[in-house]
């Protein structure tokens, strides 16, 4: 039912410091027109990745207007947007990639923890093995329920997966130049156990709220409360990851006082609730 072909620019592309080459079945001038591209994921610096293959975006863009769809698996969303055809549309990537992707392509709306994405035509997914989640999205599209669920058997791929989340590991997002607002998630990564506030914080790094929530934003991509929250969370996982302690000692460890506060923000940021990230990480048996 498909018809798939390995495409690329040159007859051959040397890669690993020579140690293996890839041969494409078509250079992508002899293919004048296609149904679905699929961007591979790109490996090592993204910027150079990019400028090493800019000879594939006009072609790319080229096809997409001739109605073919354009699919992205991973860290390929960076050739994608550089396309220009992620302007104002939804895209997932790794989510170790997602604020490089947007401080990157501010056009694009990059999807925090997403594993697909579709519009227009146009497909991503999330990083590393999300992309056998994309492939069986499209072959749905491209054939039916019937057989996606089949091959998601045969391949033992949990077709309902829509997030991965629970897989992220948060990194303190100070790629940026603001030193008061370096200092504001300082602060917080030395005092997650606390109750923080943002007038408190604010007054901390000697900035009036607003502007200190203007500055963060624009810094980070984040909110201040979300940046609060998302620390808070990556502790509390790594503390589940890590120790038999209970969950309402962690939620305590962490700075929150309200279980139901601490469960419906865990389960916001991760995708499943204190217990489930417990049961499915916590090599120490826990009771």
């Amino acid at each position: 039912m498909f018809n798939v072909k390995l495409a690329g620019a040159t007859k051959a592309i040397v890669l690993n410091k020579g140690n293996y080459s890839v041969h494409p079945d078509k250079l992508i001038r002899q293919i004048k027109r296609t149904d679905l591209i699929i961007i591979p994921a790109l490996a090592g610096d993204v910027s150079k990745a990019i400028t090493a293959n800019k000879n594939l975006i006009p072609w790319i863009v080229e096809q997409y207007k001739s109605g073919a769809e354009i699919a992205s698996l991973c860290v390929g969303a960076f050739l994608l947007a550089a396309t220009g055809l992620l302007n104002g549309k939804k895209c997932s990537t790794h989510w170790d990639f997602t604020d490089r992707l947007q401080m990157m392509f501010p056009d694009v709306s990059v999807q925090d923890g997403s594993i697909i994405t579709e519009e227009n035509g146009i497909y991503t997914s999330g990083g590393a093995n999300s992309y056998w989640n994309l492939l069986l999205h499209l072959v749905e599209k491209y054939t039916d329920r019937e057989i996606a669920v089949y091959i998601s058997k045969y391949f033992a791929i949990d077709i309902n997966r829509n997030t991965q989340s629970a897989f992220a590991i948060f990194n303190s997002q100070k790629e940026h130049n603001d030193k008061e607002v370096r200092k504001a998630q300082d602060y917080i990564e030395k005092k997650f156990d606390e109750k923080i506030t943002v007038e408190d914080l604010a007054s901390k790094v000697a900035l009036h709220r607003r502007s200190l929530e203007r500055r963060f934003r624009q810094a980070t991509g984040n909110s201040v409360l979300e940046y609060i929250q998302r620390v808070k969370v990556e502790a509390a996982k790594r503390s589940f990851e890590t120790t038999p302690k209970q969950i309402n000692e962690v939620m305590f460890n962490v700075g929150y006082n309200d279980a139901k506060a601490f469960r419906n923000t865990f389960r916001k940021i991760t995708g499943l609730t204190p217990f489930e990230y417990r049961s499915r990480y916590n090599k120490i048996i826990v009771k």
